[in-house]
């Protein structure tokens, strides 16, 4: 095993995710919640840690700690790739928001104007299936006057 391997920090952050590092963990980090520390070899499969590692105490690291800023357990790239990954998913619900809005405003429109027409009382031609105009009777007319206003409640708010 490497000899950079063998002086690495293991733990278990607050939000419960593996953190690994060359440093020792921040004090608010409980010693239950850490799973390796530097210096003590992890004991393999019948082979037991070296008397020197057995007699040290989980409590005392065998490195010093370094003096200075705190690691905090997170690498700063992954926060910033998190970070603008979120802002480009909000991003992309609110362009999906307002293509939304737009589609309904566009809907309203066109029914109110459809609504208008058919309150209107002029004749109104349609084309049928086979191509041919035909003018709608009463009973389709109140049909797609009730089908616009449908549209006109749901969609105009």
């Amino acid at each position: 095993m490497p000899l950079a391997a063998a002086a690495q920090w293991q733990w278990v952050d607050k939000d419960g995710r593996k953190v690994f590092s060359d440093q020792a963990p921040p004090p608010d980090i409980p010693d239950k919640n850490i799973v390796r520390r530097a210096g003590v070899p992890v004991a393999r499969h019948g082979v037991s840690p070296t008397p020197a590692a057995a007699d040290a105490t989980p409590s005392e690291p065998s490195a010093p700690a370094p003096s200075g800023p705190k690691p905090s357990g997170v690498d700063k790239e992954l926060e910033e790739k998190a970070r603008k990954a979120e802002e480009a998913e909000k991003a992309k619900q609110a362009a999906e928001a307002q293509k939304l809005a737009k589609a309904k405003a566009d809907n309203c429109g066109r029914a109110r104007q459809g609504k208008a027409t058919m309150d209107s009382g002029i004749r109104v031609a349609r084309v049928n299936a086979q191509g041919e105009r035909e003018i709608m009777d009463d009973k389709a007319r109140t049909a797609e006057q009730q089908r616009l206003q449908s549209v006109i409640d749901s969609d105009c708010k």
